[in-house]
């Protein structure tokens, strides 16, 4: 009998060039990292890398890409389960969903990733296209949750969306920078005082 090769699939192939990007960037520096380095720590050669990604640049948005798709669907999971807002954040605090998400793991890779992408400015576009999406995310749970408390709702659930995520960014850069002041749950516990403020 012959042996079967499989062939890793395009999605594994990515995958695994993420995990592998996301080691090689911690471990050298993005300017640092070379196509070679990266495609070796994955297992590839130079050519299975292009064909995947252009380059660098269009790995790394990919990286972002794939870790905003990853954020939205465990969100999405999450509300389809828990319509309270009590039930969806104790669900959130919970849940580990960064196993397979390189950025998850590395909130400071994530962020200088973004900001090697937005100093590109013709790059801008497609970072903004991500926020946009993470915003509407949010305002649909924001909507979602006060429906189901039987409140009739902000009334604006895009600019609500719009502070949330700027809460919540603003305290991972603080946690990085500072991570005695700013305890693991800082957002969580913010989120639970704005709610009792707009209950008064």
């Amino acid at each position: 009998m012959s042996r079967v090769r499989t062939r890793p699939t395009r999605d594994d192939t990515r995958e695994r060039l993420f995990e592998a990007a996301a080691q090689v960037f911690e471990e050298r520096g993005i300017g640092a990292a070379s196509i070679e380095t990266i495609a070796a720590a994955a297992g590839f050669t130079r050519g299975a890398f292009y064909s995947n990604f252009a380059g660098k640049d269009d790995l790394i948005v990919a990286m972002l890409e794939d870790h905003v798709e990853r954020s939205i669907a465990h969100h999405r999971e999450l509300l389809a389960r828990h319509r309270t807002a009590d039930d969806f954040v104790a669900a959130l605090r919970a849940t580990e969903r960064s196993r397979h998400d390189p950025l998850g793991r590395a909130p400071l890779l994530h962020m200088e990733l973004v900001l090697y992408v937005a100093r590109a400015e013709m790059r801008r576009p497609e970072l903004a296209k991500r926020l946009r999406a993470r915003r509407r995310l949010v305002a649909e749970i924001v909507t979602a949750t006060m429906q189901e408390a039987g409140s009739r709702g902000v009334r604006d659930p895009a600019w609500a969306a719009a502070m949330l995520l700027a809460l919540e960014d603003g305290f991972r850069l603080h946690r990085l920078i500072d991570p005695e002041s700013t305890p693991a749950d800082s957002f969580f516990r913010a989120l639970k005082d704005l709610r009792k403020l707009a209950e008064t």
